[in-house]
């Protein structure tokens, strides 16, 4: 079976561990675009470990609002790439 380059790559990043890292740059590279400049300025990290997308935030009006939001933002995210790329949204 012969893949293409851009299969290859592909088949690569999902099943190696380096797949969840270039999603997180993927995301907060668009971050902003996705869930407003507000909630962007005040999200101190976001990263995505086994298709959990964790947010760090210490404003606790925002971790509220942001528990509220988690199967929008699911949405969104999968909808923007194309993929099933978050599961799950955890605040902390």
């Amino acid at each position: 079976m012969e893949l293409s380059l851009g299969d290859a790559i592909k088949k690569f990043l999902n099943e190696s561990r380096i797949k969840g890292g270039i999603q997180s740059l993927q995301i907060k590279e668009v971050w902003a675009e996705l869930m407003g400049k507000t909630i962007a300025n005040y999200t101190k990290e976001i990263a995505i470990v086994n298709n959990k997308l964790i947010i760090y935030t210490d404003v606790a009006p925002l971790k509220t609002e942001l528990q509220y939001q988690k199967s929008k933002i699911i949405e969104r995210i999968n909808e923007r790439f194309g993929e099933k790329m978050i599961e799950e949204v955890i605040i902390k």
